[in-house]
């Protein structure tokens, strides 16, 4: 088999995903086509030169439907004999994409691809492009189907989290992405986004609050408290599932959960054979990927049997993982894979996360991968673990290997 190599890993700032947030006036479309340029222009790379550009994004209605993926090439500076191809594996999209991109160039259906995602949550609500699962009573009920964000305090119930274990780790989520910004651990990969006159319109992630304490966190109230209590509540649909709870214990908010940002990412992923054609060095070689389904009520523990899935299919052990990037959608998403794996929280998300810098869902995959290769750059470490959980019940996760 092939072997699939990242090549390169760009980012834009993370806006907030508000209407007065900096990226609100860029659409979807003009985002997506500047980091797909970012890409072709670092790299020196003739117009046709991937075979496809795969996009992931969420929520794919309005200026992010109709295959925003072949869109953004044709908005690109990139030939139109490129085609793309949207997907959606909800907030796993963007590392899907990469994975499948690794796993065509692997198989030898072809030799170079741009992966990556774009969501711009300032301008398509997350949710308006609907969903069977919470919409249709037919499997709402088969499912258990409740939010997220009671999902994440089924968790922090379920393996005993408190509120002050979700606010500690929500305040290092913040201390580690100022002290990365501080220390240009984001330099190689984020690139700026300009206006049609090239001037900046945003150069660094917004979303960050770096003077975040416990006491700032611990006067916000509970985010999902009164949609699971209110009669007829989430709760109560809860309970039915895992009638071993006494009540669900609502911890998670604003500060300790992960941002509604815009951003987009891509990776530049060939054979060696892409990179010796185009005069460029490989980076990391993508060692394995892995997908899973979990449970759609918690919905949120999928890093954890999608990680023991990947580690058993690659004959690798935790232990050969020196750094991790676990998606903070909510604190209690990774406080359940550090009790878990029983794993150092000192090289699990280095650099901050989603609690500090935001979630762009689509995009998301794309940017954790990048940032654990920017890492094992800067530390000179080995290998590192890319994983995420995803709405109705999914895990997905990648495996890089510095080269």
């Amino acid at each position: 088999m092939t072997e699939a190599y990242i090549y390169d890993a760009v980012r834009t700032p993370r806006g907030k995903g508000r209407k007065d947030g900096s990226l609100h006036e860029v659409t979807s479309l003009r985002l997506s086509a500047e980091t797909l340029n970012a890409v072709k222009n670092r790299n020196g790379l003739p117009q046709d030169a991937v075979e496809d550009v795969i996009w992931g994004n969420a929520t794919q209605v309005m200026e992010q439907g109709g295959c925003l993926a072949r869109s953004a090439v044709l908005a690109s500076d990139l030939g139109e004999k490129v085609p793309g191809l949207s997907i959606n594996r909800f907030c796993a999209s963007g590392i899907e994409a990469v994975n499948l991109a690794a796993n065509q160039v692997r198989a030898g259906a072809g030799d170079g691809y741009i992966a990556g995602g774009v969501e711009m949550m300032s301008r398509v609500a997350m949710g308006s492009d609907g969903a069977a699962i919470a919409v249709d009573p037919s499997l709402a009920m088969k499912s258990y189907f409740v939010p997220q964000g009671i999902s994440a305090d089924i968790i922090a119930t379920e393996y005993g989290f408190s509120r002050d274990d979700c606010d500690e780790l929500a305040v290092e989520s913040q201390k580690r992405a100022a002290k990365a910004w501080e220390e240009g651990r984001f330099d190689r990969s984020v690139i700026p986004v300009n206006d049609i006159n090239g001037l900046p319109i945003l150069v660094k992630d917004e979303y960050l609050r770096p003077g975040t304490d416990m006491q700032s966190l611990g006067a916000l109230k509970p985010a999902f408290k009164d949609m699971g209590e209110t009669m007829p509540g989430f709760d109560a649909v809860a309970l039915l599932k895992y009638p071993h709870l006494e009540k669900i214990n609502h911890v998670h908010h604003a500060g300790n959960s992960s941002g509604i940002v815009d951003g987009a990412a891509a990776l530049l992923i060939g054979s060696k054979e892409y990179g010796e054609k185009h005069g460029i060095k490989p980076r990391a070689r993508i060692r394995a990927t892995a997908k899973i389904g979990t449970d759609p009520t918690i919905m949120l523990t999928g890093p954890v049997p999608v990680t023991e899935k990947i580690l058993a299919e690659s004959g690798m052990s935790m232990s050969d993982i020196d750094l991790i990037e676990v998606n903070e959608a909510f604190s209690a998403v990774v406080l359940r894979f550090l009790q878990a794996f029983d794993v150092d929280s000192s090289k699990v998300n280095v650099n901050g996360g989603a609690i500090a810098m935001g979630h762009p869902l689509g995009a998301t995959g794309a940017i954790i991968i990048g940032t654990a290769l920017d890492e094992l750059e800067r530390s000179g470490k080995g290998t590192a673990l890319a994983t995420l959980c995803v709405a109705s019940g999914m895990g997905a996760a990648t495996i890089i290997e510095r080269v």
